[in-house]
């Protein structure tokens, strides 16, 4: 087991994104703007959630998560964020789906590694443990991912992000792959 322990300076970014979090993320309605239409803060990943994509009860399974808010549509049976345990085999496709029929993204988050404790069970078959507060999400097109890695989450190798373009390429360099930016996840990496 790998525990990764960062520096208190994140501590100050956990700070700041709880008090947006409550500042703003109560706002948040059915539509993905607040009231005074401005973007919606993340939210804590609820016990119970299921992704959108599998259904998969999201905080049983390891692994980056991630959050959709989306300007004027909601997904099926519950209000915003859409919510996902995976970023490869579920947010991607899912926000990639809806963007085709016409769905805005007013906001997208993903677990940032950066900002948080994490830890890599099985060296052999590594995988990356699972963050839900809402200060372990950051603003997904900010981000830097590892790609074609051997890190897994809830539904095997995945995206792994992180604020620290530094910290993915350390990542990347432990666990191969590669790091790209957000704009770069297109069918290729996913699949499509």
């Amino acid at each position: 087991m790998c525990d990764h322990t960062h520096d208190l300076p994140l501590s100050r970014r956990r700070v700041l994104a709880a008090g947006a979090t409550l500042a703003v993320g109560a706002t948040a309605g059915c539509s993905g703007l607040t009231d005074d239409g401005g973007t919606p803060a993340a939210v804590a990943v609820g016990s119970d959630w299921g992704c959108d994509q599998c259904g998969m009860v999201i905080s049983q399974h390891p692994g980056p998560n991630g959050e959709v808010f989306f300007e004027s549509n909601s997904p099926e049976g519950h209000d915003n964020p859409a919510r996902f345990d995976a970023l490869k085999s579920c947010l991607f496709p899912y926000l990639r789906a809806r963007e085709r029929e016409g769905w805005t993204a007013a906001a997208v988050y993903v677990t940032d590694y950066s900002a948080v404790d994490y830890e890599i069970r099985d060296a052999g078959d590594p995988t990356i443990s699972s963050h839900t507060d809402a200060a372990s999400f950051a603003d997904a097109r900010e981000l830097w991912y590892v790609v074609e890695s051997d890190l897994r989450g809830a539904m095997g190798r995945d995206f792994v992000p992180f604020s620290s373009k530094a910290d993915a390429e350390s990542a990347a360099a432990e666990y191969g792959g590669r790091v790209v930016a957000y704009d770069d996840i297109g069918p290729a990496l996913l699949g499509d």
